[in-house]
């Protein structure tokens, strides 16, 4: 039987990994590791990404109380990054698999280059059957440098191999009408994010040892099922979850893909938080890319404004010009010239478009 998916990225949380005292689950992480194993025997390729270092180096280190919380979780991120990758590495020998340590920030995102870079770097280590640990770098990651959470990391990485599904395991089944505590709480199989507003239900609540919440996770799901990948939110403590999921069994809850995208309106679509500048557009412009079933591109005769310093290749914010100083956000999109040149030229007809309709993201 042909699996499910060819290419996945499975991102696996700290309230999965960790136990009931913060420390990391070594026969949670056995059985993540066997089900990989078993999915890479069928072909299929695999990208981890994995909390769990502050919580390794929990284990062995002890900071005085009154260290500062930022400077804790680098410290202890530090150590425990190494004893994790220590762990995957001795969990991946005994099925005779190599996997690597790919430890990455938000600025390697908002670069085009080092976007690039990283996408080849995962491209070849997949290519060579190895599979690819991914973590964002907690010991220079602080404050605006932070991804929201690993949800959000595991989204770029989607978008960036073109994988064809997500795995997020969680500490519960998947998505639920209301509370997961609540025995009357049921389960949702399937999400059509078109016809269903998951936010209407679903508390903003973060995990008890993560970053993220349900919200973010669901966010991500919808976000990328835009660009036509799958996302499965599924309980990281079964055994053979992976495994059921690739064989197409019904379990955890499925966010139904929507068309596919472009390599670049992949990277695009991600672009919130890393955008190097704004382009305003008049209420005319706004009406003929959001009313509009064709596809239309930004151009200069609509622009009234710009904001910031951006290059060729750079991403930047579509925002309405409403009167307010920052506007509603529209979409994201990647510029076709630099801000420099986009400014000598606003409100001029017959130039060529600042985003191209093939490397634009609008909001849905």
């Amino acid at each position: 039987m042909k699996p499910l998916y060819q290419k996945l990225v499975v991102k696996v949380g700290t309230n999965v990994l960790s136990q009931e005292n913060g420390l990391l689950d070594i026969t949670v992480m056995e059985r993540l590791v066997k089900d990989i194993a078993v999915l890479k025997e069928q072909g299929i390729q695999v990208v981890l990404v994995s909390s769990g270092a502050v919580g390794s180096g929990r284990a062995v280190v002890r900071l005085p109380d009154k260290t500062p919380t930022v400077t804790a979780r680098q410290i202890l991120a530090a150590v425990g990054q190494v004893r994790l990758m220590n762990s995957y590495a001795e969990l991946f020998d005994k099925h005779q698999l190599q996997c690597a340590q790919v430890l990455v920030t938000k600025e390697d995102f908002r670069d085009r280059r080092h976007y690039l870079n990283m996408q080849n770097c995962l491209e070849g280590l997949l290519s060579q059957g190895i599979v690819p640990i991914v973590n964002e770098n907690d010991v220079v990651s602080v404050t605006e440098l932070m991804f929201t959470d690993n949800d959000e990391l595991s989204g770029l990485l989607s978008s960036m191999i073109q994988a064809n599904a997500l795995v997020i395991l969680t500490n519960v089944d998947g998505v639920f009408d209301g509370n997961p505590s609540n025995p009357a709480s049921n389960l949702i199989s399937t999400i059509d994010t078109r016809k269903l507003n998951v936010e209407s239900f679903i508390a903003p609540e973060k995990s008890s040892f993560g970053r993220g919440g349900m919200l973010t996770k669901a966010g991500i799901a919808h976000k990328l099922s835009l660009i036509g990948i799958t996302v499965r939110i599924a309980n990281g403590k079964t055994p053979h979850i992976l495994q059921e999921i690739c064989a197409g069994k019904t379990v955890g809850t499925t966010f139904i893909p929507q068309k596919s995208a472009s390599g670049i309106k992949r990277w695009v679509a991600h672009g919130e938080g890393y955008e190097k500048g704004t382009v305003f557009i008049n209420a005319g412009a706004v009406r003929a890319l959001t009313s509009s079933d064709k596809a239309v591109s930004v151009l200069p005769v609509g622009v009234t404004r710009i904001d910031g310093d951006f290059d060729k290749g750079d991403i930047v914010r579509l925002s309405s010009d409403d009167g307010t100083k920052s506007g509603k956000a529209i979409g994201y999109g990647m510029a076709q010239y630099n801000s420099a040149r986009a400014r000598e030229i606003i409100g001029q007809s017959n130039q060529k478009p600042l985003i191209h309709y093939d490397y634009l993201f609008l909001k849905p």
